[in-house]
């Protein structure tokens, strides 16, 4: 990894660190807040290169139509969803998240 990717993952982590327990950002707002207009899928790949006991809430950020991204049925994405209801974070019965009441 380069040293200017290293600094664009640092600038996202930062964003995704700040989002609130009980509340989510989609992948396009993380972006905007670290000044990458435009790069949604940047902040995709900035995720999948946390290391597995980071504490940098992760599942927080999901995709612009509430939905979790990661493949249904996988292990990450039951992970994510169990870790957002802990949270308080509500479910529909589709599988969507309100980002209207629970955006940040």
């Amino acid at each position: 990894m380069t040293d200017s990717e290293l600094g664009l993952n640092q600038r996202i982590w930062q964003v995704v660190a700040a989002i609130p327990p009980g509340r989510v950002a989609t992948y396009g707002q993380v972006a905007e807040k670290a000044g990458l207009s435009r790069a949604a899928r940047r902040v995709g790949y900035a995720l999948r290169g946390l290391p597995t006991n980071t504490r940098i809430p992760w599942h927080r950020v999901v995709n612009s139509q509430g939905r979790i991204s990661l493949p249904e049925g996988s292990k990450p994405h039951a992970t994510q969803r169990d870790r957002l209801a802990r949270e308080g974070v509500v479910f529909s019965a589709t599988g969507t998240i309100d980002l209207r009441h629970h955006g940040w």
